[in-house]
């Protein structure tokens, strides 16, 4: 599989974790929270591999730009876990900032889809594209196997404050 095929696999199946966490209901926070992990995980190790991987791999020419605010992105989606980590299911602001996290996701996988991915394309053989997709998955696979999300608070805390 290709890197492109790869990261948007790994988009529709944080997609479809959403729509279960949007359908578990309510007094189901056992649920809610195994949602929220495997959610959080995914991001985590999909942002890991884009930042460690992707993103360096196609630094040039017209994709520096929209690099540069993926990376943003990947800091405010961070952030939202990073805040979601010190929740409960049962606190009154978790299902709010479950629905911004959501939302961030889709806005940046929607430009990540639309632009840069095309724009890869362009700038990358087939064979590139393919040897990279095997190095993300292979990172992707050691990573989420070490509970990625705990890494967030750490690396939001490093990067600059908003204020």
């Amino acid at each position: 599989m290709d890197a492109i095929e790869l990261l948007t696999q790994q988009h529709r199946e944080v997609d479809e974790l959403f729509e279960k966490f949007e359908k578990a209901g309510e007094g189901r926070d056992e649920l809610l929270m195994d949602l929220f992990v495997r959610i959080a995980d995914n991001l985590a190790a999909h942002a890991m591999i884009e930042e460690k991987i992707f993103y360096p791999s196609v630094y040039v020419g017209p994709t520096a730009d929209k690099l540069q605010e993926a990376v943003e992105e990947h800091l405010s989606v961070k952030r939202v876990i990073a805040d979601l980590l010190d929740m409960s299911p049962s606190d009154a602001q978790f299902k709010a900032k479950m629905k911004v996290l959501q939302e961030l996701v889709e806005h940046h996988v929607e430009e990540e889809e639309k632009d840069l991915f095309k724009s890869v394309k362009k700038l990358m053989t087939k064979d590139e594209l393919a040897i990279m997709g095997e190095q993300l998955e292979t990172m992707f696979s050691e990573v989420i196997q070490t509970q990625p999300r705990m890494q967030v608070p750490r690396e939001t805390d490093e990067a600059a404050p908003l204020a």
